[in-house]
């Protein structure tokens, strides 16, 4: 065997012995690295509950606003937005601000951007933009949501990064 020869012999082993080396470091890193899951899928979960839900729009007679596309938390409708306003007993129960929330019979998931007049219970406000007759044949009905909150269950067990 000539000289040369040899050294790429030694060479490809030496490649194979770095690949190997390398490899072996990287399964390491990924099994001592894994952690629980931590992301928001993991400490999030859907709830459901039944609620009175009626529509309205950017329309001053039925907001009591003088700009009725503002709403009690600041923001701006825009028309086609997926927004709903919910009554004040239902933010304690964990649909606060920008919640998503799923509407049994309406496509889409709908976000809580605005909040009722304290007299309403157990109520959600479904913003249907300009269009007065897709709002008063909705009418009012009694649905399922499905809403986002924090898995109780996330804050007893401890899911934080180990830090040993």
């Amino acid at each position: 065997m000539s000289v040369i020869a040899y050294i790429f012999k030694i060479k490809g082993m030496i490649r194979e012995l770095f690949l190997f080396s390398t490899l072996s470091v990287l399964v390491g890193i990924y099994i001592g690295c894994k952690k629980e899951d931590t992301s928001p899928a993991a400490i999030m979960e859907w709830q459901t509950l039944e609620v009175s839900a009626s529509a309205y729009n950017s329309v001053q007679y039925q907001t009591g606003s003088a700009n009725p596309r503002i709403t009690a938390w600041g923001d701006t409708l825009v028309p086609g937005m997926n927004v709903i306003a919910v009554s004040r007993d239902l933010i304690k129960d964990g649909l606060d601000y920008n919640t998503p929330v799923r509407i049994e019979g309406l496509e889409g998931v709908f976000f809580v951007k605005d909040k009722m007049h304290h007299r309403w219970k157990n109520k959600i406000d479904i913003y249907m933009g300009n269009n007065i007759q897709k709002a008063k044949k909705w009418g009012r009905k009694r649905v399922h949501i499905h809403y986002l909150v924090e898995n109780i269950a996330a804050d007893i067990i401890d899911v934080s990064p180990n830090t040993q």
